[in-house]
């Protein structure tokens, strides 16, 4: 089995380490593409108004100048022209991606371009304590994530879906079970904004979050990570809301 591995963390990121243990434990072929830089936030973007640069770190770890969107392209359209990966892997990111974090999300991108691309594709993030950053348990994801993702590989899911994966913020002895779920919703009041004023007396802002202040009823991928549980959510790449499309027809056709 071929694996295409990548993140929005970044070449350097440790939870990119975490996933090529994951990849390394499922097969021998092995590929890394992965963005140059940091690029959370980047969402399903891609690079069109500069060229894109590719950056050959061993035979089979690349890094790109741009989002992780281009990285998965470029990993299938040119990298591995021989052979198309088998799966694609994006991950595992430093902090959960649940509930509206999917639209934000290049981890998610990542599986999403994947997926578009006609390959079964995983997004795998681990929740953090983001006051104590200096104790990430990624040995939670390296010690479960392969044989989570056999168990997936062997059910199998249909060709328009990909799997979020989240890990709970513990140790993996301590992980309570594994949930499949459906996305959550966050406080609409999630995202805040800070001002400041720099040297010059000149105002900038910062994008900010709140503590999950909404917990939505079990079931959602926000619950299962805060009890303690693995979520795997299947995501759909068609957001046609049918019943919608059902109750507009009735009325305007």
């Amino acid at each position: 089995m071929r694996i295409l591995i990548t993140n929005d963390d970044g070449i350097e990121a440790p939870g990119l380490d975490a996933l090529q243990k994951i990849a390394n434990d499922l097969s021998d072929d092995v590929w890394i593409v992965a963005p140059e830089t940091d690029q959370s936030g980047a969402a399903h973007s891609l690079t069109l108004h500069e060229p894109l640069r590719l950056r050959k770190l061993s035979e089979r770890t690349f890094a790109v100048k741009g989002t992780p969107t281009d990285c998965v392209i470029m990993g299938v359209r040119h990298v591995l022209t021989d052979k198309a990966p088998d799966l694609v892997l994006s991950g595992v990111n430093r902090g959960s991606n649940v509930a509206d974090d999917v639209t934000y999300s290049g981890t998610i991108a990542g599986a999403i371009e994947g997926t578009l691309l006609g390959i079964p594709s995983i997004a795998m993030s681990l929740a953090v304590d983001w006051e104590d950053l200096d104790r990430i348990y990624w040995q939670t994801p390296m010690q479960l994530g392969a044989d989570l993702v056999r168990k997936m590989l062997d059910a199998g899911w249909p060709k328009d879906v990909f799997l979020n994966v989240n890990f709970p913020d513990r140790e993996p002895e301590r992980v309570e079970c594994i949930k499949i779920t459906e996305q959550g919703r966050r406080d609409p009041d999630y995202l805040r904004i800070e001002d400041r004023m720099d040297t010059r007396n000149n105002p900038y802002y910062w994008l900010g979050f709140k503590p999950m202040s909404m917990i939505t009823g079990e079931g959602t991928d926000l619950h299962a990570v805060k009890s303690g549980a693995i979520s795997v959510t299947p995501l759909c790449l068609n957001l046609t809301h049918r019943e919608t499309c059902r109750k507009l027809s009735a009325f305007i056709e």
